[in-house]
């Protein structure tokens, strides 16, 4: 079992409220209000959990400062109140931020018993092998 400290445990916390006000403010036709407060505690929760000084290390890295940008600059835009345009600018951001994590979540998910036969299919497994080339390309 993985302790966890009581501000990590904040974290998981925040971080699970905001990607459920995210998800919820999509499904509500891109609600605002929704998004910005999903925004909010989503990034509130990542610096609770892996602390403030890694979030900042993590974030503003030379080599993720497009990805950052991207994905801070959307947070502002659904913010100021152009929820769509922000939610795309987020999305992007965030795939370029966790590209590398990808690999990694997808050979966790291949051990699942049901979900480890799907993403063993021909067609999908290649997708994912040539993702994982390109992960180390970049």
């Amino acid at each position: 079992m993985i302790s966890l400290t009581d501000s990590q445990k904040i974290g998981m916390g925040l971080t699970g409220f905001g990607v459920f006000f995210l998800f919820f403010g999509m499904i509500l036709f891109f609600d605002k209000a929704l998004l910005a407060i999903g925004n909010i505690l989503f990034v509130a929760g990542l610096s609770f959990v892996i602390g403030l000084e890694r979030t900042f290390r993590f974030f503003f890295q030379k080599h993720k400062m497009k990805a950052t940008s991207f994905f801070l600059g959307g947070v502002f835009v659904v913010l100021i109140g152009w929820p769509i345009i922000g939610v795309l600018l987020e999305i992007y951001g965030f795939f370029l931020l966790f590209r590398g994590f990808f690999p990694v979540a997808v050979g966790f998910i291949r051990r699942i018993p049901v979900l480890g036969s799907i993403l063993n299919l021909p067609f999908i497994s290649a997708i994912n092998q040539t993702a994982q080339i390109n992960a180390m390309v970049i």
